[in-house]
């Protein structure tokens, strides 16, 4: 058997390049909204309330349920938390 290497844990999941890279993008948001929450020492409900979401949906957050969140609802929720959402566009390799 062949040995495989990928740029990340995404390229081996997802069946196509766009796939892993919408993942990417989803899961590095993912964690950076859900380790700011966790900094503000709240509960979730303040959380929630601060985000303009529903208690259960920042459990799925903060539980890491990456496949209940679209890109879009991650920025917004980025900038509610007061993060800055940058894209690095770059030629393929």
């Amino acid at each position: 058997m062949e040995r495989q290497s990928f740029a990340n844990v995404w390229d081996a999941l997802e069946d196509t390049p766009q796939e892993a890279a919408s993942m990417s993008m989803r899961s590095s948001l993912l964690i950076a909204v859900e380790q700011r929450v966790r900094g503000w020492n709240v509960t979730q409900a303040k959380a929630a309330k601060r985000l303009a979401i529903t208690q259960p949906r920042l459990n799925d957050l903060l539980r890491g349920r990456i496949a209940n969140f679209s890109l879009d609802a991650l920025i917004n929720l980025a900038a509610l938390a007061g993060l800055v959402v940058r894209l690095d566009i770059a030629d393929a390799a």
